[in-house]
């Protein structure tokens, strides 16, 4: 049956009373159902605190389901009201007490059992807080155990029963309670029961329980079973975030140093685990792993889960080669972990290849294994969007390290009808880093394509890709104008705009090549309505000032608004009336004296301002002067080149798989507390010249840097 129904508003009252319940439950199905629904309960958000001491009851029942929701609830209270969870600590202190006052009253206990938690205290006792009994009062060893075992039992005649226990000496009472206490949870025979009392102690992140945790985790490192090990590996990495000090004394991180020799593959993958947090979040300790241990974790990844795969392989970025030939092997053994079937595991193993390949120096060695990246790669975008995304990311980063690794995959990356748009758009990129002169004819027809779709985002990036891919590649230029000139002819207005704004790019690239665009360009005029089009339409109307018959016309329609336009759009203005009066000095004589005024007296805008004075001192003091600086040769464009420097680039490729490679911005940027990556210098490590450009215009900014011509 479905436990669906236990989702439903409980009150406090009732539920203690179902918990207290004194009927006959030899299975303790009722409990289980009662936990079942506090449970619920505390899913919704309700509170459930008050209930605290009567939950912690039922941590005696030998049932593992009702131990798993008490330990649920445990934690749950303990994170949010911690003062709950130093209540139960104080309560082992009141519990040492109530047996001190037994002995020493002679087993007269009816004042302390008329106590309204005084069977609280006694379920406290045989709980799994085994460690954190404080007491002093010396009594007789023999007599005390037997005094535990009476509370512990939850005898309702214990001070009948206290009378029978023998007496002896009196030595102190501490160590007896924790030997005693210990055989409960932590020290239960199931390893099941084992580990889930350790998670659950480390979870309870008080100072009093936290110092006190330190015996049983110790003893859990050290546990005969995998599963209690294991468990216990995750539990000093939660113990370092809440006090990193008590780890380090207490030794703990060379307990998981120790297990990376364990033979049990999950516990190795766990003690990698924790030990790379704590690195990633401490000052004072750094994971290095040298060839012998990065070996042994390589004979561990067979035996792994997929996630535990995922964090050894990670755990190899830890590994500094010192001969190539280690690197080399290294890089073998991680190769076939590209063909599983889990795309972390895959695009974590392409990143230990791509850091170990900076330590590789036979460079057919490293094309091999960049040819053996490809496909697993390009079989990611078989799965989901959002795994295709991330795919995608990566890939682009991968790209600008190697151009042509996927030079003969053009086709995986054409859009799909239903692709998402952050995907196309991922796509779109894709394609015109692998344009090239050979496959340009297929990329243009499907960039023609996206320029029919219904997504005005997607169809400006795909007008934008046909400029950039006639800047990157000279013979398909007229190929590519072609494209835009029948796009514009569509008169579809955010194709039009699009448009201009990528012809004014060609027009840099290729001066004096394409002037029977104005025409078409300026019969569009109406069209504009963005301030980058109108911006690039300006800029096109004064580099060709003395090939536009009508440029005062046209610059004199975008005068009259002057003072409505962006900045962008004011300060191309102005430009371009200062350029046509050069040229055509005749002309433009009537523009001149109105753009200065207005960007002079007219507008808030200091950039503006500030231009306008200049222009008009060059034109009134030095007119050959100002012509050679505002009429000079523009700076070469071109959109091959990559805007990613260097070693940027190099940190992200250490991030592959993770948030970095997709926002393509180190972590540190957007995560508090995170250390940089590096690659570290070895006698192996191979500085190698790659042939890319080295940086790219940003689109859009050629027109700001020039705009003081």
């Amino acid at each position: 049956m479905s436990d669906a129904k236990y989702f439903q508003r409980g009150k406090i009252q009732e539920l203690r009373t179902e918990l207290n319940s004194d009927k006959k439950d030899p299975k303790h199905s009722k409990k289980k159902t009662v936990m079942k629904k506090i449970v619920a309960n505390m899913t919704m958000g309700n509170d459930m605190s008050p209930l605290f001491s009567d939950v912690i009851a039922c941590m005696n029942i030998p049932q593992l389901e009702i131990k798993k929701m008490v330990y649920l609830y445990l934690i749950n209270y303990a994170r949010s009201k911690p003062d709950m969870a130093l209540l139960a600590v104080n309560s082992f202190v009141r519990v040492s007490t109530l047996i001190t006052a037994v002995v020493n009253n002679g087993g007269r206990m009816e004042q302390c059992e008329r106590s309204e938690h005084f069977h609280f205290w006694r379920a406290i006792a045989s709980g799994f807080f085994i460690s954190w009994v404080a007491a002093s009062t010396p009594i007789d060893s023999e007599r005390s155990e037997h005094i535990i075992q009476i509370v512990a039992s939850g005898s309702e005649s214990v001070s009948s029963k206290v009378e029978t226990a023998p007496q002896a000496g009196e030595p102190q009472v501490t160590h007896i309670l924790i030997k005693t206490l210990k055989k409960q949870d932590v020290s239960d025979p199931n390893p099941l029961i084992r580990a889930l009392a350790i998670r659950t102690m480390s979870y309870i992140q008080v100072d009093k329980i936290t110092d006190c945790l330190c015996e049983p985790l110790r003893h859990c490192l050290r546990d005969r079973d995998p599963y209690v090990r294991k468990t216990a590996a995750i539990c000093v990495a939660k113990l370092y975030m809440h006090d990193r000090a008590l780890v380090e004394n207490e030794g703990f991180l060379e307990g998981l140093r120790g297990l990376l020799d364990d033979e049990n593959s999950t516990v190795v993958a766990n003690a990698v685990v924790a030990l790379s947090e704590i690195a990633d979040r401490s000052d004072r300790f750094d994971l290095n792993f040298d060839f012998s241990v990065a070996n042994k974790l390589l004979t561990a990844l067979n035996e792994c889960s997929e996630w535990g795969q995922t964090y050894i392989l990670e755990s190899l970025l830890h590994v500094v080669p010192q001969e190539h030939n280690d690197a080399e092997l290294l890089a073998d053994r991680v190769a076939p972990r590209l063909q599983h079937a889990n795309s972390a595991v895959v695009l974590t193993a392409a990143r230990v290849i791509l850091y170990l390949v900076n330590y590789i120096q036979r460079d057919d060695v490293v094309n091999s294994l960049y040819k053996k990246l490809g496909p697993p790669l390009v079989t990611l975008l078989h799965n989901g969007p959002e795994v295709q995304y991330v795919a995608l990311r990566n890939i682009l980063l991968i790209l600008q390290r190697q151009p042509d690794f996927l030079k003969n995959e053009m086709k995986v990356f054409f859009c799909k009808y239903n692709d998402p748009i952050y995907v196309k758009l991922a796509k779109l990129e894709i394609m015109f880093r692998l344009a090239r002169e050979e496959n340009v004819g297929e990329v243009l027809g499907e960039l023609k394509e996206y320029a029919t779709e219904v997504d005005v985002d997607f169809v400006r990036k795909s007008v934008r890709s046909i400029g950039r891919c006639a800047i990157k590649i000279d013979k398909a230029a007229d190929r590519c104008v072609n494209a835009l000139v029948e796009l514009i002819q569509t008169k579809v207005s955010y194709v039009v705009q699009e448009a201009v704004v990528v012809i004014k790019d060609i027009f840099r690239k290729y001066p004096n090549r394409y002037e029977t665009l104005l025409t078409t360009l300026c019969s569009n005029l109406s069209d504009l309505d963005e301030p980058e089009a109108k911006s690039s339409f300006i800029f096109i109307i004064g580099q060709y000032a003395d090939r536009i018959t009508n440029a005062d016309e046209l610059l004199s329609s975008f005068l009259d608004t002057f003072k409505d336009e962006t900045a962008e759009v004011q300060l191309s203005l102005l430009t371009a009336v200062v350029k046509l009066f050069i040229k055509r000095p005749s002309v433009g004589q009537e523009l001149v004296p109105r753009v200065l005024k207005a960007a002079t007296e007219e507008v808030d805008n200091p950039d503006l301002r500030d231009r306008g004075f200049v222009y008009w001192r060059l034109l009134s003091s030095d007119p050959v002067a100002a012509k050679a600086i505002i009429l000079g040769d523009l700076p070469p464009i071109s959109t091959e080149t990559d805007n990613m420097e260097g070693t940027l680039l190099d940190e992200l490729l250490l991030h592959i798989s993770t948030l970095a490679s997709i926002y393509h911005k180190p972590p540190n940027t957007f995560i508090g507390g995170v250390k940089n990556r590096r690659l570290i210098p070895s006698k192996a490590f191979v500085h190698r010249t790659y042939n890319i450009p080295t940086a790219e215009v940003p689109e859009g900014a050629e027109e700001r840097e020039q705009e003081p011509r």
